[in-house]
């Protein structure tokens, strides 16, 4: 099933994008855009890059987390993850979006 990505704004009135997997569970979040035309292409670009496993670069936190990036083909961070308890939970997170980022829908939260 696939994903959602909700296109928000933040404190600092900048737009980003989440997706949430079919559970409700955010499984990556954006850096901040100063438009949303550039928020909603960095959507299409996590689309089309979230079904290449090379795209995914995994890393553990200072803390001791495993986590992931995803980067477009230019190696620019388009989403991260949140933080897991193992590196077998943060390899499900991918597997996740590589299923459902593909054909996830997009709810804009900005338009009332």
């Amino acid at each position: 099933m696939a994903g959602i990505f909700e296109i928000y704004k933040d404190k600092a009135g900048e737009f980003r994008f989440r997706l949430k997997a079919a559970n409700g569970e955010i499984v990556l979040s954006s850096e901040g855009y100063k438009t949303k035309p550039s928020c909603k292409n960095g959507i299409e670009s996590v689309k089309k890059n979230a079904t290449n496993a090379s795209s995914f670069a995994k890393s553990e936190t200072k803390a001791g987390k495993a986590r992931f990036n995803l980067k477009a083909a230019n190696h620019q961070v388009i989403g991260t993850s949140q933080s897991y308890s193992s590196t077998a939970a943060r390899d499900n997170g991918v597997k996740s979006i590589m299923k459902s980022a593909p054909g996830a829908k997009v709810k804009d939260l900005t338009v009332k």
